[in-house]
């Protein structure tokens, strides 16, 4: 089995080195740039399955680097954002960041959310036993990790379908953002929530705009959570 390929993209070599020696320590093949082209010229060149990517790069912010690689990708992208500049994360989360970390950051727990990511993506079938659910208007193949709703395949990123796949699991359960947060990204960090919300509301513009006008299939609970609406299809 090959191991996963992390393009690191930061343009401080003191930060970039030692999240490269924690992310190699654990195995994973490795590749870097210092700065916004480089990161995207990198990410066309090694296909990584996941990318650790500062905001703020010579050449091109990171912001705008997300924007161009979610055009043709939806590669797993962790931001690395200033702990001060919570317009920066909100941001990059409506580019499409699956999940950010804020410097000063531990290495350690940005190994522990890669390896998290990772062990997502790679996945397979639910411990359920079937790799499929099927609802009336959308059906999950969980071990492919696609979704489809009225059969119009869902062009979802990692977390969006990990979002999909937890709510369907639950069908018919409010799930706080809380437990969302844990089940979903595997942290439960306080003031992260938001990134939930963010995710959440990504896809259910997908979601709603594949089912048109026949309801919306992620209920919010207000003061509680979310809920997905769906009846389970007869088999």
């Amino acid at each position: 089995m090959t191991a996963p390929k992390i393009l690191v993209v930061d343009d401080e070599p003191s930060i970039s080195n030692l999240v490269v020696s924690y992310l190699r320590k654990e195995g994973y093949e490795v590749y870097t740039a210092a700065d916004g082209p480089g990161g995207l010229k990198a990410a066309r060149a090694y296909q990584p399955d996941l990318i650790v990517l500062d905001i703020m790069l010579p050449g091109m912010d990171g912001l705008e680097v997300l924007a161009q690689l979610r055009r043709v990708s939806n590669v797993y992208v962790i931001l690395l954002t200033a702990k001060t500049e919570e317009l920066d994360r909100v941001l990059g989360l409506s580019v499409g960041a699956d999940d950010y970390v804020t410097k000063p950051f531990s290495p350690r727990e940005l190994t522990a959310r890669v390896k998290a990511a990772l062990r997502r993506l790679q996945s397979g079938p639910n411990l359920s036993g079937g790799a499929l659910l099927a609802f009336q208007r959308i059906r999950l193949d969980t071990a492919a990790r696609q979704a489809w709703v009225n059969d119009h395949l869902l062009d979802l990123t990692a977390m969006e379908f990990d979002l999909l796949k937890t709510l369907a699991e639950n069908r018919g359960l409010v799930l706080s953002r809380e437990q969302l947060l844990e089940k979903v990204w595997g942290t439960n960090v306080y003031g992260e929530l938001r990134v939930v919300d963010v995710h959440i509301g990504h896809l259910r513009q997908k979601l709603d705009s594949a089912a048109g006008e026949a309801g919306s299939l992620i209920a919010t609970v207000r003061g509680a959570g979310y809920r997905f609406d769906d009846t389970v299809r007869n088999r």
